[in-house]
């Protein structure tokens, strides 16, 4: 069987799992409680202010708030991966910079 799932097995029954694994992550994370369709927005600062707001709220991160956040922003970057246009991806890269920007953490430089 390759990587991919489909929405029924061989013998014709549905699945149980949703057909990405990083999707029910990002829906169900232990760290935070995310609003719905935050990474969508096409506003870096108020995704930036939205993952802020999960991550100070939430009373089960392991970690800082700051850190929490940066994690599922990078872990839903990553996962996206190809299926994210570039378009997507520089907005989203834009809201690290904005996380950062409210935590007074320094930008990366490449």
């Amino acid at each position: 069987m390759t990587g991919k799932t489909s929405g029924t097995r061989k013998d014709g029954t549905a699945r149980s799992q949703p057909k990405r694994w990083s999707d029910k992550v990002t829906q169900t994370s232990d760290a935070l409680d995310l609003e719905p369709d935050v990474f969508k927005g096409d506003d870096p600062k108020a995704i930036a202010q939205s993952l802020k707001r999960s991550a100070e709220a939430s009373d089960r991160r392991k970690s800082e708030p700051f850190r929490s956040a940066m994690s599922m922003l990078t872990f839903y970057i990553n996962r996206a991966g190809k299926n994210l246009p570039q378009s997507r991806v520089r907005i989203l890269e834009e809201a690290k910079d904005a996380l950062r920007d409210l935590y007074d953490r320094p930008r990366r430089r490449w």
